[in-house]
């Protein structure tokens, strides 16, 4: 099974001060992982800068031209309270969907089976013409759109099983019955959005908020009994994986108790997803993760199993 690794040094280069739980140094101890034995048989592709017409399949120009304007020529400056650019933000921003641009045509060209895409800034709180939560730009959803437009691909699945609720995806997502968007977040956490009600235009929103302190059991059960049913009757034709490490127990950021076993768990159901209904095809995006070191060990595990191995 050959597995695409695709990431970037610059956005390494997004820097977003001293003490910012969203910093280079995830993407470091993500980087250095990969660079293990383990992973020698890896394909590797460094991020292209996404274009401003792959981001305007997502985002409007004039959100476009608004987040490129703030960036600055020295210094920080804030977006809100939690999201702020450097001027390494730019060509960062670009690389991290650019990323999963890239891993689209890889897969859909037909030259891997699958791929992780270790990027940064994050993208599942982007909405339309709006950053938050550390998200300059929607990078699954760019990716997503890039499917349609290039390859005719007619249902797009995702599955963000990151500990907070991708508000960003499901408002790109929910009017659009070709889009399914599928979420394990912690209730109660940061956006405070995903309730079950929302459910999109066409029943193409899956929301299974789980309580603080749930453990891997919770989060099983919500993605055996909701969340994978629900894909597998949407019959997509690829499969995203919005991979946020920071339901693990160790996270600083979460309540959650989960384990590097459950998003071993979690991957393999959705290869067996991504093997009955599209060949195989998956691509699993980096989102959150603030513990570096359950961070690389849940990294480590995570695209083992995507190699098969």
């Amino acid at each position: 099974m050959a597995t695409l690794y695709v990431t970037h040094h610059a956005c390494i280069d997004h820097d977003t001060g001293d003490f910012h739980p969203e910093c280079g140094d995830r993407l470091r101890a993500v980087q250095r992982i990969l660079e293990a034995e383990d992973f020698m048989l890896l394909h590797r592709q460094d991020a292209p800068a996404v274009t401003d017409e792959q981001l305007l399949r997502v985002h409007p120009r004039d959100y476009i031209d608004r987040i490129f304007r703030t960036i600055p020529e020295d210094g920080h400056r804030h977006l809100d309270g939690d999201t702020l650019v450097s001027p390494g933000s730019g060509e960062a921003a670009r690389r991290s969907a650019g990323g999963v641009v890239v891993a689209v045509d890889a897969i859909l060209r037909g030259e891997v089976n699958n791929a992780f895409v270790a990027g940064r800034p994050p993208g599942h709180h982007a909405e339309t013409a709006r950053a938050m939560g550390f998200c300059l730009f929607n990078n699954v959803a760019v990716g997503a759109q890039h499917a349609r437009a290039v390859y005719g691909l007619e249902r797009i699945a995702v599955f963000d099983w990151d500990v907070h609720h991708g508000n960003g995806t499901q408002d790109i997502f929910q009017a659009d019955p070709g889009l399914f968007y599928a979420s394990t977040h912690e209730a109660g956490n940061y956006p405070n959005t995903g309730f079950p009600q929302e459910r999109g235009v066409a029943d193409n929103i899956v929301n299974c908020p789980l309580q603080p302190g749930a453990t891997g059991d919770a989060f099983r059960a919500a993605v055996d009994q909701t969340i994978e049913p629900a894909m597998r009757a949407f019959r997509p034709q690829l499969v995203i994986i919005s991979a946020g490490f920071d339901g693990h127990a160790h996270d600083p950021l979460s309540h959650m108790r989960l384990q590097v076993a459950d998003f071993v768990w979690a991957t393999q159901r959705m290869m067996a997803v991504a093997d009955d209904c599209c060949e195989g095809r998956l691509i699993s995006v980096l989102e959150g993760g603030y513990d570096l070191p359950s961070l690389a060990g849940c990294v480590h595990a995570h695209v083992r199993t995507l190699m098969g191995v």
